[in-house]
């Protein structure tokens, strides 16, 4: 367990070693031009780092239906397996034996 929490930590840092050399390399404006002869100028890093973040949140965003249907689901099928297993548990009746039908003599 702990040389999985070591890995994990190395891989962490990786990847922060190498998005902070991609920042450092990649500091020069850039400029973004818009429609109506609107531009901005940014570092080329923030508009990267940016348009990543705005990926994600519509990724995530697009992801919240199916999410929320299977969350829904599954606490129906929770409450059916609660309410199946109450009624299994509960004390039940006797089963009643009928009695053969025994012709009346006349």
């Amino acid at each position: 367990m702990a040389f999985v929490r070591l890995l994990t930590s190395l891989l962490w840092a990786a990847v922060f070693v190498v998005a902070l050399l991609f920042a450092i390399k990649n500091t020069e404006p850039v400029t973004l031009q818009f429609y109506f002869d609107q531009s901005w100028q940014a570092p080329l890093v923030f508009v990267v780092l940016a348009s990543f973040a705005v990926g994600a949140a519509f990724g995530v965003i697009a992801c919240l239906p199916p999410i929320v249907r299977q969350r829904r689901e599954l606490a129906g099928l929770q409450r059916e397996l609660r309410l199946a297993r109450t009624t299994e548990t509960a004390p039940r009746e006797p089963a009643r034996t009928l009695a053969p039908d025994v012709p009346s003599q006349p």
